[in-house]
């Protein structure tokens, strides 16, 4: 191989573990700051139990190699709230009978509300589809032909799935329509497709808390 070649080759290697390190770095110190300024507390490390205890939520519940890192844990707003990015494996195989291992890296925002609900799951049309099937609930359909056409709603209790999408839940979700959610007992939890970002969390605890408070009293007084 050409000695010039080689060099450059060597050079872009070089490149892109030294912007990947610059963005981990950033990253955490992003968290760090964040974490400081709400008196939340922060852990860096991968953590398999923290993916055991919140086993129960359905997309924390699949792979293989599973883990949580990035933990942010405290008070918002005067809910408990746990933040974190969690890891799992999934595998194919190819025409030749090799083997390819696919990481997948989720951001997960959660809430502790006041009392348990059964599970629910709203999401975007063709998000995070397998779940449903996973869960063999019907997509449970709403006066509102847009939201429906919009969201898989999810629940073995169609009578908490339509108080929870009442009017106002509904108009707030559309203007949101990248929504992934899921309630499970007094979890109240929110998934993203990638690595959480420190400049994120304000805004998906703030979504958390909206969402809390537009599901009616009513239900709270059972």
């Amino acid at each position: 191989m050409d000695p010039l070649l080689i060099v450059l080759i060597a050079a872009a290697v070089a490149a892109v573990f030294y912007f990947s390190w610059q963005y981990h770095k950033k990253r955490r110190e992003g968290f760090i700051a964040w974490a400081a300024a709400n008196d939340f507390e922060f852990d860096p490390n991968r953590s398999r139990e923290l993916g055991r205890r919140l086993s129960f939520l359905d997309k924390l519940n699949q792979g293989s190699n599973r883990y949580a890192y990035d933990y942010l844990h405290g008070d918002y707003q005067g809910y408990a709230a746990d933040a974190f990015t969690y890891h799992y494996e999934t595998y194919s195989t190819n025409s030749k009978g090799h083997r390819r291992t696919h990481h997948h890296h989720l951001g997960i925002i959660a809430i502790k509300i006041e009392q348990p609900f059964p599970e629910l799951h709203i999401q975007p049309e063709g998000f995070f589809s397998k779940i449903g099937q996973f869960l063999g609930f019907d997509d449970i359909d709403f006066e509102s032909v847009e939201f429906s056409k919009k969201f898989a709603v999810k629940s073995g209790d169609k009578k908490l799935a339509y108080d929870f999408c009442n009017t106002g839940m509904m108009e707030y979700l559309l203007k949101h329509q990248s929504t992934a959610l899921e309630l499970d007992g007094d979890t109240l939890a929110l998934y993203d497709t990638h690595r959480l970002e420190p400049d994120e969390l304000d805004y998906y605890l703030q979504h958390l808390i909206k969402i809390r408070s537009l599901m009616p009293d009513y239900l709270f007084r059972k």
